[in-house]
């Protein structure tokens, strides 16, 4: 049998029989792949603690003749223990976990992986406010899926201006000017800063950024239900 060892988060969960378990993993070289964890659910099971949420684990599977495989082993390498310190941020990780779920193939990029494990590090990070978080998650999402919006130039191909006001046009992902614009260049100064790509602890040491996430958080939701599964 051809056993594989690779890294892990654990993205869904599912009881199966008495005692075994249905585990889902976003893997750092193996896509996405789903395993049967046997005997994972009793007391004495050694296995439990390496298939934990909110953790990065190291595993090793042989991969089955259909969709599941089976989990020889996982042992914990980061546990973001302090996720659960606070209800707020333990839903919004079971949210983004499920939404990155969604719109990920079983044969998805590593970069997919990073993503998933520096959202668990910044919500660990209690300095980190959840709705920071949750639009730079977002907004990294939509940019890995091809639906990065234009932050450069309006929909006349003129560039974005400081003193004026734009609306957004959904269907070019581009803005318009407008005089009674819901939107300045201080909404589009957060938005490059969120798709850019930079961490979340970086970002949230910006002046002003967080103040300014309510503004930019619809528009991005609106693009995440226009583009993706939520």
């Amino acid at each position: 049998m051809n056993q594989t060892v690779t890294t892990g988060i654990v993205l869904r969960r599912t009881n199966y029989g008495e005692a075994d378990r249905i585990v889902t993993f976003l893997t750092k070289n193996n896509g996405k792949i789903r395993v049967m964890a046997r005997g994972v659910r009793k007391q004495k099971s050694k296995m439990a603690g390496g298939i934990e949420l909110f953790c990065v684990c190291d595993i090793t599977f042989i991969r089955g003749k259909g969709e599941i495989g089976t989990l020889i082993s996982g042992r914990l390498k980061t546990n973001y223990g302090s996720i659960i310190k606070e209800l707020g941020r333990v839903q919004l990780g079971y949210d983004l976990i499920s939404l990155i779920n969604r719109n990920t193939e079983d044969e998805t990029e590593a970069e997919y992986f990073e993503l998933l494990n520096q959202t668990l590090a910044a919500l660990d990070d209690l300095k980190i406010k959840t709705i920071l978080i949750k639009c730079w998650f977002q907004a990294q999402l939509l940019r890995m899926a091809g639906h990065t919006p234009n932050l450069i130039t309006d929909t006349e191909n003129n560039k974005l201006e400081v003193k004026k006001k734009y609306n957004f046009d959904f269907d070019d992902m581009t803005f318009t000017i407008h005089p009674e614009g819901h939107f300045t260049s201080t909404d589009i100064k957060t938005l490059r800063l969120l798709f850019d790509g930079h961490a979340p602890l970086k970002l949230n040491n910006v002046t002003g950024l967080n103040d300014n996430l309510p503004n930019v958080e619809p528009l991005i939701n609106t693009m995440l239900t226009s583009y993706l599964r939520v």
